[in-house]
C-alpha cells in the first residue's frame, strides 16, 4: 500500500508535473513575449494601465523561462543540482506568484478611479506614481517571499543534492505559521481588494446608468476585466494554498500523520501546483481586454513587419 502510494507521488512528478510545465511554457511564452515587445515598440504614450501590465507580463516572462528546466529535471527523475540555480528557481517562481495577483489589484484600482475620473485628474492615475507603486509592489512581494528563501537555505543545510519545494520540508512550526501568513498577506488581501473593486465598479456603472438614463457600455469592459481576474484567482489559487497548507501541516510532528497519507497529500498539492501557475498562460488575454489601443498598434506593427517581409521576398522571387 505505501509502495503504491510513492508510486502515484513519483509518477505525478515526473509525468504530470513535466508535461504541464512544458505545455504552459510553449503556450504562455510567446504570448508574454509578444505583450513585452509590443508594449516596448508599439506604445509610445504610456498610461497608469500600461506600466502594470507591462511588469505583470515580465514577471510571467521571467517566471516561465525557468519551466524548461523543471519539465526536464522532473520528466528524467533528476534532482537539481545546481543549489543556488534550485534557490533562484523557487524565488522568482513565489516572486511570480504573488506579484500577478498584486498588479491586477492595481489594475482594477486604476480601472475604477478611471470610470470616476474620466479626465484622469486623480494623482494614482499619473504615471509617475503608477511608477512608484511599481516600485513599492516588487519590494513588498520580495519582502514576503524573502524568509521562505531562508528557511529553505536553513532546512537544506547540509543536503544540498535535493532540492525541495518549500511545503515538502520537515515539521517545522515557523515553516507552518509563515506558511499561513504568505496565505493571507499574499493572497487574501489582493483577492479581497480584486473583489472589492470589482464591487466598486459594478456600483458605480449602476450609479452612472440611473444618473444618465442610458447604459455606459463603454465602461462594461473594465468590470468584466475585474470580475474575471477575481474569479481566475479564486479558481486557480485557492487549491494551491489549500493543499499547500494542508502538506505543511502533515510534516508537523504533531500531526502523526501516517506515510501514506502525507504521500496522499502531497499528491494532491502536486496536482494544485500547476493549476496555479497557469495564471502566466491566461493573462496575456486581460492585455487585449484592457482596451483597443494596445491591440490596435500591436496589430498594425505586426501588419507592418508582414508587408515588409513579403516585398522583400518579392525580388527574390523575381531573380
Amino acid at each position: 500500500m505505501v509502495l503504491n502510494c510513492t508510486m502515484i507521488k513519483d509518477g505525478l512528478e515526473r509525468y504530470y508535473l513535466s508535461t504541464f510545465y512544458a505545455i504552459e511554457f510553449a503556450v504562455g511564452f510567446p504570448g508574454n513575449l509578444l505583450v513585452v515587445l509590443g508594449y516596448i515598440f508599439c506604445l509610445q504614450e504610456w498610461q497608469s494601465c500600461n506600466i502594470y501590465l507591462f511588469n505583470l507580463a515580465v514577471s510571467d516572462l521571467i517566471f516561465l523561462c525557468t519551466l524548461p528546466r523543471l519539465s526536464y529535471l522532473y520528466a528524467n527523475d533528476q534532482s537539481d543540482e545546481n543549489t543556488y540555480g534550485c534557490i533562484i528557481n523557487r524565488f522568482i517562481l513565489h516572486v511570480n506568484l504573488y506579484s500577478s495577483i498584486l498588479f491586477m489589484v492595481w489594475l482594477s484600482m486604476d480601472r475604477f478611479l478611471l470610470i470616476r475620473h474620466p479626465t484622469r485628474n486623480h494623482y494614482l492615475l499619473r504615471p509617475k506614481i503608477a511608477m512608484i507603486v511599481t516600485g513599492l509592489s516588487w519590494l513588498a512581494v520580495n519582502v514576503e517571499v524573502g524568509p521562505m528563501i531562508l528557511l529553505m537555505v536553513q532546512h537544506q543545510r547540509g543536503n544540498w543534492s535535493s532540492c525541495k519545494d518549500f511545503a515538502s520540508m520537515n515539521g517545522d512550526v515557523h515553516t507552518l505559521g509563515y506558511s499561513l501568513g504568505l496565505t493571507f498577506t499574499g493572497y487574501i488581501l489582493p483577492l479581497l481588494g480584486l473583489c472589492g473593486f470589482s464591487y466598486q465598479i459594478a456600483h458605480l456603472l449602476h450609479v452612472q446608468e440611473k444618473a444618465v438614463q442610458r447604459r455606459t457600455t463603454s465602461y462594461k469592459r473594465p468590470l468584466r476585466v475585474a470580475v474575471s481576474a477575481a474569479f481566475m484567482f479564486l479558481l486557480l489559487y485557492t487549491p494551491y494554498h489549500v493543499m499547500r497548507n494542508v502538506r505543511v501541516a502533515s510534516q508537523q510532528d504533531w500531526t502523526e500523520s501516517q506515510l501514506c497519507t502525507m504521500n496522499n497529500i502531497e499528491s494532491l498539492y502536486i496536482i494544485t501546483r500547476p493549476l496555479a501557475f497557469l495564471h502566466s498562460v491566461i493573462n496575456p488575454v486581460f492585455y487585449f481586454l484592457m482596451g483597443d489601443k494596445f491591440k490596435k498598434l500591436l496589430l498594425a506593427k505586426l501588419r507592418k513587419l508582414v508587408r515588409k517581409t513579403e516585398q522583400q521576398r518579392e525580388p527574390a522571387g523575381q531573380n
